[in-house]
């Protein structure tokens, strides 16, 4: 791999740094997924591209391989379901394309009230998205990655598994739990050739908030007065993080807006 990424070349213009890779990205199908499978496409890498929504991975697969042929394919599963994800793997691994670069990348947040108001259903879905998506995807890529004695795994985290905020709460503990399955994975893989990182981000504009405050109004309110992160800059250090020589391991990486001092400090404009 060479040190200077190329994630701003035109598609299809002649090797990246990933050229040759394999990756699988889960939460494709918008934001940060998207954007990083784009990022990964132009660097040279082939894509997987999972989430639950087959009509929107079908769109993004289309756009990438009409940039570079053969350059994405589309596997739909929930990463709620662990059969899911260890389904994929093994295809991928039985049609000769195992994957050595994984991006678990699907999460959410529900709701902001506090935890004595808070929804049962929402906390069981943040923890079995969030918490259990991710060990899911990474038990399902650890025999592939091991066995090839290289890789990488990349876990998107977020500064609120730093920092907690009002409201936060059991979106926070599912993201702290990412920053220990990710501490867990560095300790039980010692000299097994794998890097992990986690790129933790702050405010980034994308579906999140639409899906944690139900209301596109709202979710618009967030960022008012601010410059939040686009998925762009999130998938441009993931890239960054992943095309380092073989003996550098990027392990983690906190964004934050400019604008942004905390989970809970704000500049705003206006």
């Amino acid at each position: 791999m060479t040190q200077e990424t190329s994630s701003r070349s035109v598609p299809g213009s002649g090797p990246g740094p990933l050229t040759g890779r394999h990756a699988l990205i889960t939460g494709a199908s918008s934001g940060i997924g998207a954007a990083t499978a784009r990022a990964l496409c132009r660097a040279g890498a082939t894509v997987v591209l999972t989430a639950r929504r087959a009509e929107r991975l079908a769109e993004l697969q289309s756009e990438l391989n009409a940039a570079r042929a053969d350059s994405a394919t589309v596997a739909t599963c929930d990463v709620r379901k662990a059969v899911d994800l260890a389904r994929v793997f093994d295809a991928e691994e039985a049609a000769g394309r195992p994957v050595d670069l994984v991006v678990a990348n699907a999460g959410l947040g529900l709701g902001v009230s506090p935890i004595q108001e808070g929804d049962p259903e929402d906390w069981s879905t943040m923890i079995d998205t969030n918490v259990k998506g991710v060990l899911h995807t990474v038990r399902a890529a650890l025999p592939t990655l091991r066995g090839l004695g290289r890789g990488d795994l990349v876990l998107l985290g977020s500064v609120a598994g730093r920092q907690v905020y009002p409201g936060g709460n059991v979106y926070n503990a599912t993201k702290h739990a990412v920053k220990a399955i990710y501490d867990a994975l560095r300790l039980d893989n010692v000299g097994s050739g794998i890097r992990f990182t986690t790129v933790d981000p702050g405010m980034v504009e994308t579906e999140f908030s639409v899906v944690r405050l139900g209301d596109q109004a709202r979710a618009d309110a967030v960022y008012v007065g601010m410059q939040p992160l686009r998925p762009e800059d999130v998938a441009d250090a993931i890239t960054y993080a992943v095309t380092r020589p073989a003996h550098v391991n990027i392990g983690e990486i906190v964004l934050w807006p400019t604008d942004q001092a905390s989970t809970r400090d704000v500049h705003r404009s206006n």
